[in-house]
């Protein structure tokens, strides 16, 4: 069967512009980059100082490449439905020709671009394959094997697919479960999937792809290598010529900047499809940098560590981020990392150090305890990656742990299933503190119920579910997020009651508010939408008030603080001892011991 013809869009240029801008996005995390570089340091020092020790080999063993350095070559790329191609004399597969490529030679002359036009085949609309065939040669020699001039050690190639079977995105299984939503499908399936889709269980169904942008890459690579000690990442791609033992120049189909939001769905209604091409030289240090990438973004997707379209985000920071914005962001990052274990230290040292809620907000943790266990099993409804998971499951323990230092927490056995009851201290019980807590959580409580009712209502009606329980995951989820800030201001009425700010811990605090900054960053150098960006900044504005109230309400001296001693105690102690009346000192004692039972 012939091939469809290709209609020629331009025609081959110099090097004027690359692939990068064809192939961008935008968005990444910063965070990804310090793991895939300690991969990439520990596959180095585990091949080095671990690897087979091979012993030396004899230097009449030595392979070289069968190619010099400027040496001319000509080109030849063909299309096939078929993986093997020996139809040399087929036109029509034929797509791009170039002569007089100098290889290994950086210059106007070593890069070719072409963009055309491809009209695919029925059966490639329908699940179909197609190879990309490029042979070189040096200029001069034919790569037909059946031409009398053909000469093996001067012709190579290699095949590499132009459409790519990718698993079908779970988002589609997602539907309106009013069942009466007017929006259209976002890909409405074919007929014979349908069946497929509506079960739970089954084989995985595959949809197929065109890749338009095609990079062939011949690698500068001169390195005499011993035939018994040849590193595994290049053995893979080395093509070594059986009558020689030498090797051909390297052909790599560089892939690395081809985003999965840039292939084209192949259906019916597909008419005709881009592609553009591009060859040139690439040097070995470059080559093997892109090989250990992507070696550690498929070791970080096995062990779970990395979601599929991670690796998308990450390079898309590198296409559309400013240099100079994305080192910032990269040192910013460390410093994020740097703040949030401080903040986690300081967090835990002071409710384990915390003897008396007098001041704190008893309510706003517990309630911090269930948006934290919200979060965590919407997390874990969408098949997000372990170590987020394991990341926000110790979170929710670490809550619950700090509901054990604000509240009485009993076993209460009398009846059939042992219950967990949860008392006030009297720290907490005792003074204005819990007056005001519920004073606050009364009206917060108005606030929040009409919130969640409202943002749920338009959930259900204009979103898509998996099921009624993902609706109530993500509908709480999402009030989590776009009205957290709302769960902080108990304790500003708090602070605003009692007139002091004496109790809360404000080195936690300044550390998390460094990190809100850091967040702030993000929110301009990250794509994201317009909601989400703004939520950023409302812990700005939570802790703004923080601030104001420091500044309102000096520190009282006499009130107690977050190890239960007033600030004025200990100069009385120091008198006491220092005084010579052994009276008077027990005297002064006894005021103490009595706060303290207290």
């Amino acid at each position: 069967m012939s091939q469809p013809t290709a209609a020629v869009a331009a025609e081959a240029q110099p090097q004027g512009r690359g692939l990068a801008g064809r192939q961008g996005g935008g968005g990444g995390l910063g965070q990804s980059i310090s793991g895939i570089v300690r991969m990439a340091v520990f596959w180095y020092f585990a091949a080095k100082f671990f690897g087979p020790k091979r012993p030396p080999a004899d230097p009449g063993m030595l392979m070289s490449n069968l190619f010099q350095k400027g040496e001319p070559m000509d080109m030849w790329m063909y299309l096939s439905e078929s993986d093997k191609f020996n139809d040399f004399a087929n036109d029509d597969a034929l797509i791009w020709h170039e002569t007089n490529i100098p290889y290994a030679v950086w210059g106007p002359t070593s890069t070719r671009t072409r963009s055309l036009t491809y009209y695919p085949s029925e059966a490639l609309k329908h699940n179909g394959s197609l190879y990309a065939h490029v042979y070189f040669a040096r200029s001069g020699y034919p790569v037909d094997p059946t031409d009398p001039e053909y000469e093996q050690k001067s012709a190579f190639g290699r095949t590499h697919p132009v459409v790519a079977f990718l698993p079908k995105s779970k988002a589609g299984k997602k539907k309106s479960l009013l069942g009466d939503s007017e929006e259209p499908e976002e890909q409405a399936p074919p007929k014979e999937n349908k069946e497929l889709e509506d079960k739970d269980e089954g084989p995985t169904e595959y949809l197929s792809y065109w890749k338009p942008n095609v990079t062939v890459n011949l690698v500068e690579d001169f390195t005499r290598y011993p035939n018994n000690n040849v590193p595994a990442i290049v053995a893979s791609y080395l093509n070594v010529d059986p009558a020689t033992g030498d090797y051909y120049p390297t052909v790599f189909f560089n892939e690395f900047w081809l985003l999965r939001d840039k292939l084209i769905a192949l259906n019916e209604s597909v008419k005709e499809l881009p592609l553009n091409l591009e060859v040139g030289p690439i040097s070995m240090t470059k080559w093997q940098f892109f090989l250990q990438i992507e070696q550690s973004f498929q070791v970080h997707r096995s062990y779970g560590s990395m979601l599929e379209g991670e690796a998308d985000e990450l390079k898309r920071v590198f296409l559309e981020g400013n240099p100079y914005l994305l080192g910032l962001t990269m040192i910013v990052s460390l410093l994020h990392s740097l703040f949030d274990f401080l903040a986690f230290k300081n967090d835990i040292q002071f409710w384990n150090k915390n003897k008396s809620m007098e001041g704190l907000s008893a309510k706003s943790v517990v309630l911090n305890f269930v948006c934290q266990l919200i979060v965590f099993l919407y997390l874990l409804d969408n098949d997000t990656s372990w170590m987020i998971l394991a990341s926000s499951g110790i979170g929710v323990c670490i809550e619950f742990w700090k509901i054990g230092k604000a509240m009485h927490i009993e076993v209460d056995r009398s009846g059939k299933i042992p219950m967990l009851r949860f008392r006030d201290r009297e720290s907490y019980a005792q003074n204005k503190t819990k007056e005001y807590d519920a004073i606050a959580m009364k009206y917060l409580t108005y606030v929040l119920f009409l919130l969640v009712i409202g943002f749920s209502i338009y959930s259900l009606k204009y979103e898509k579910h998996k099921s009624w329980y993902s609706w109530i995951l993500s509908s709480m989820t999402s009030c989590v997020y776009m009205f957290g800030f709302i769960m902080m201001c108990p304790q500003l009425f708090i602070n605003y009651k009692l007139k002091s700010v004496a109790h809360m811990p404000w080195r936690q605090m300044t550390y998390k508010f460094l990190n809100t900054i850091i967040d702030d960053l993000f929110a301009f150098v990250i794509k994201m939408p317009m909601l989400h960006r703004l939520s950023v900044f409302r812990d700005d504005v939570i802790f703004l008030i923080y601030v104001y109230q420091r500044w309102k309400y000096p520190v009282d001296k006499k009130r107690v603080n977050e190890f239960g001693f007033g600030g004025e105690e200990e100069p009385a102690a120091q008198e006491t001892l220092e005084g010579s009346d052994p009276a008077a000192a027990a005297a002064a004692a006894e005021p103490t011991e009595d706060k303290k039972t207290k």
